[in-house]
């Protein structure tokens, strides 16, 4: 019979490695579960494994798509007793992104000399974020790495699907914003001037043609325009930039992240999307087994917004002292009463993952419902917007021809 080269992990997290002698693999991962030992890699003795090198296009970051596809195969076969490392050989051999091909390749290396899974996933920060590799620490430790890669799987598909809502909801009006100004533009740049010829064609050197106020003014701005074009668009790039510049200040941070939860219309929705992540992360990971400490400091970290992530660190300073969290989160101001009063329950009753997980979803339909009126409420808003820009213009333009046939009829 042949001989199996095996390395695992017994009950106490060291490496251990020796030989097998069975009919096939199977029984050898039989076997070694018998002993209670976490496989990490079995193979015939005087075999080794054919790696595949394909040219791949060089991609410079992972997609959601790809991780939660890597995330679920990888809990399905670990489920099937397949052991860690043949997974994830077989996972990275199958990646058609070159990046995360070479960086699970480095995974495997780590992992086949007797690193944990948790440990060399942390050495790719760009592709494994901390609530990942913080899960797969928990499931390391409890066993149920398979059932804690599934809700990581779910939790990044939760949390896709929360950033797709948002994006409908503000690439229209953004789009719709940006076609104005370039009609706007367009209008004073090239049309406008032309009918200001004809306005001087109108009149006499000793006595020109006098044009409203609402016209004059819409000339004198079109002269400003055409005239100064470098002044007026190094005008505007320069305070984009400074804007910019200044977000990516501590301050700048959290003034624009104070400003966003306070944005009419749109500052309910911004609010109850951090809401809704708050409370999917932090019952994703409470349930998962990470301590509440640790839970906490990865929630305020990728909360999204300073006000929140502020919020959440004054609470975990609470909770470090001994106090209930619910009572902190609600003396912040951001979390609504309703919320922290769950969050209370939970506490009391010891189900907190399960009523985060209730705030979540019902927040999560709040999303939804706010993405639907929102928009319905901005396309006449915008429309409304463009016909006023458009019109005031023409009404400006056509004011001078009106009084002039009133003059002429008269």
């Amino acid at each position: 019979m042949p001989e199996f080269k095996y390395t695992a992990k017994n009950t106490d997290g060291k490496a251990v490695a020796g030989q097998l002698t069975a009919e096939a693999e199977h029984e050898v991962v039989a076997e070694l579960r018998r002993r209670e030992l976490t496989i990490v890699s079995v193979m015939q003795a005087g075999t080794a494994r054919k790696s595949i090198n394909i040219n791949l296009p060089t991609l410079k970051k992972v997609k959601t798509d790809e991780l939660v596809m890597f995330t679920r195969q990888l809990s399905t076969m670990i489920s099937a007793g397949i052991p860690l490392l043949e997974c994830l050989e077989v996972l990275s051999e199958q990646s058609e992104n070159k990046f995360f091909q070479e960086s699970l390749n480095d995974v495997i290396e780590k992992v086949r000399t007797g690193g944990d899974l948790s440990e060399s996933l942390a050495a790719h920060p760009k592709i494994f974020t901390r609530i990942f590799v913080n899960m797969v620490k928990a499931g390391e430790a409890s066993g149920e790495l398979d059932e804690i890669l599934k809700r990581l799987a779910e939790y990044y598909e939760s949390m896709a699907e929360l950033r797709r809502e948002i994006k409908a909801a503000l690439t229209y009006p953004a789009v719709s914003l940006f076609l104005i100004f370039g009609i706007t533009i367009f209008l004073m740049v090239y049309i406008v001037p032309q009918f200001a010829d004809i306005f001087t064609s109108l009149g006499t050197p000793d006595k020109p043609l006098e044009l409203p106020l609402a016209t004059q003014v819409l000339l004198t701005i079109s002269n400003f325009m055409q005239e100064q074009a470098l002044l007026w668009i190094g005008g505007m790039t320069a305070l984009i930039t400074a804007i910019v510049a200044y977000k990516k200040t501590d301050r700048g941070s959290w003034q624009f992240d104070w400003l966003m939860l306070r944005l009419p219309v749109f500052g309910s929705l911004f609010r109850k999307v951090a809401i809704s992540r708050f409370s999917r992360t932090f019952s994703t990971l409470i349930k998962s087994g990470v301590p509440i400490m640790s839970a906490l400091e990865i929630v305020a970290s990728t909360s999204g917004n300073r006000i929140v992530e502020d919020a959440v660190n004054q609470a975990k300073e609470s909770v470090r002292q001994g106090d209930p969290l619910a009572a902190p989160l609600a003396q912040t101001g951001v979390f609504p009463g309703m919320v922290t009063r769950m969050i209370s329950i939970g506490e009391k009753s010891g189900s907190l993952e399960n009523l985060l997980t209730k705030i979540s979803e019902f927040y999560d339909q709040q999303v939804s419902a706010a993405v639907k009126s929102l928009t319905s409420m901005i396309e006449p808003l915008l429309i409304g917007v463009m016909g006023g820009v458009v019109g005031g213009i023409v009404l400006a333009i056509f004011m001078p021809i009106f009084k002039i046939q009133s003059q002429l009829a008269g």
